[in-house]
């Protein structure tokens, strides 16, 4: 008994000590917030106020997990999301009962299905393309759904495993971004396209201009296929990356070449490049010294520009002519940009990829110039949309991301990422298996590949670059759909074609 009166004695000392300092605590708190000026709520309601700032940050995930319908969400929903992780992870992608998606909204897209769709047996891989027919090496691929431009530094070292390794395995290509080349993407084998950004990072001599001698050895790597100038991409069109200084550690910034700890900005153009003319001898000067096909990515807003360059295309010949212009979405995605150029700058996709098309059609470029399409098409629809407007390629991030284990926890800029994706906190890292992960990013490009020919062989064709703009309509404000081929009629090249 005496033992049991003393440890409740005790129990008794501890709670009165923890009121005591929990009391001390709260003193504290109302001291420093009715002395301080910068909050107004916690100056005039001192430490309840503190609760208001708490509640608003946990806001964000109670309303994904508990309040947010499965349609709702930006930019991704749980259904897009959900689709994701189900076909990364191998498991039944089949849903019952009915569509939870609303197909009456403007802008709804909707396939037409044919009578007689295409049998099993009569199902075609997709046909290999060759980019950069004019190149000391061309690239011959089958691929029809790849990776888009991330960089090591904005996503950790176990992600750029993963995905190279996942790449590897599915057979498809993974974009650098426009952070370099590091080990990790070359350790996992994957078929890869160099990114060059504004500020050339792995390609920049001691001065930040574009380094010859750099760029053949990236080119030596026989992995490294082609090469991607970075005009603007959709997030931050008119900005240059943004890396913050607590995401550049001593490896990254011995990649890129700019100080450890210090934010990482590019500039928000190629300073060389200010005409057609100025591209032009851009691209052909890194085909020149690299041997290998390359292209440009853009978010196109105005598109006068476009027409200038086809027509000194058309001028200087068919061979100095870019080998492949990927057109990113204004509405795409980034770790870190301005909000005012993220909400409001640059066409979406569903405006840009046709416009883009049609113009290369108009002056007979379009079999010399391929097209990949990027920005938010991480479902089958969304993909199949782009074969039908005219695209020979489909990139995504965020959807490798989700198939990553993503959770749009929106923490990309602040090197907190809870999946072990986007920063470089090793304890982090530790929860994100690059051999797991690598598997789970085969299946989502094998599983998108696959119900893209679903929703082609249903219109009819046998393949998805077989769909034509006649194979989908869309919802128009009438409440009517119109095929997309009369919102967007075929163009006739008003020179010779190219070759």
């Amino acid at each position: 008994m005496q033992l049991i009166s003393e440890i409740l004695n005790f129990m008794v000392l501890l709670f009165v000590f923890a009121v005591g300092i929990g009391v001390l605590v709260v003193i504290i708190l109302f001291i420093i917030d009715v002395t301080q000026t910068k909050q107004a709520i916690r100056r005039n309601f001192p430490v309840i106020g503190r609760f208001r700032y708490g509640f608003e940050h946990m806001g964000e995930f109670f309303r994904q997990y508990f309040f947010a319908l499965d349609r709702e969400e930006m930019p991704f929903n749980r259904a897009e999301r959900s689709w994701v992780y189900r076909a990364a992870k191998g498991v039944d992608t089949t849903v019952a009962f009915g569509s939870t998606k609303d197909l009456r909204p403007t802008g709804t897209v909707v396939f037409i299905n044919c009578p007689y769709p295409v049998l099993e047996k009569d199902v075609a891989d997709p046909q290999p393309v060759t980019i950069g027919p004019y190149c000391q090496s061309p690239y011959t691929t089958r691929s029809i759904f790849n990776i888009s431009g991330m960089s090591y530094g904005a996503i950790s070292k176990p992600a750029v495993l993963a995905l190279s390794n996942g790449a590897r395995e599915a057979g498809i290509w993974m974009n650098t971004g426009e952070g370099g080349l590091s080990p990790y993407h070359l350790e996992g084998g994957a078929d890869i396209v160099f990114q060059i950004g504004t500020a050339k990072y792995g390609v920049r001599d001691e001065h930040g201009a574009l380094s010859d001698s750099k760029l053949r050895e990236v080119a030596s790597h026989d992995q490294v296929k082609m090469f991607e100038l970075k005009l603007s991409q959709g997030a931050k069109p008119g900005k240059g990356g943004i890396l913050p200084g607590a995401k550049v550690t001593p490896e990254i910034s011995e990649i890129r070449g700019i100080p450890a700890g210090s934010d990482s900005i590019s500039p928000n153009r190629h300073p060389e490049v200010d005409s057609a003319s100025d591209l032009l001898d851009l691209i052909g000067r890194v085909r020149d010294v690299t041997g290998k096909p390359t292209g440009f990515k853009a978010v196109v807003g105005a598109y006068g520009w476009l027409d200038e360059l086809c027509e000194e295309i058309n001028r200087r010949g068919p061979e100095t002519a870019p080998d492949f212009i990927t057109v990113d979405s204004g509405d795409g995605g980034t770790g870190a940009a301005p909000m005012p150029l993220i909400d409001n700058v640059g066409l979406v996709v569903r405006e840009s990829l046709p416009l883009v098309v049609d113009i290369l059609k108009k002056h007979g470029l379009r079999d010399r110039i391929k097209v990949a399409a990027s920005g938010k098409m991480i479902n089958p629809s969304e993909a199949a949309w782009a074969f039908c407007a005219g695209a020979d390629f489909v990139n995504s991030a965020r959807g490798f991301m989700f198939a990553l284990g993503c959770i749009q926890a929106l923490q990309c800029n602040k090197n907190t990422c809870p999946t072990g994706i986007t920063t470089h906190n090793l304890r982090l890292q530790r929860g994100l298996d690059p051999t797991n992960k690598a598997e789970r990013v085969k299946r989502y490009a094998q599983q998108m590949t696959k119900e893209i020919g679903v929703i082609a062989h249903s219109c009819g064709v046998r393949e998805p670059r077989s769909l034509k703009r006649f194979h989908c309509r869309i919802v128009t404000n009438t409440g009517k759909s119109v095929p997309l081929n009369e919102l967007y009629p075929d163009v006739e090249p008003h020179t010779s074609a190219a070759a």
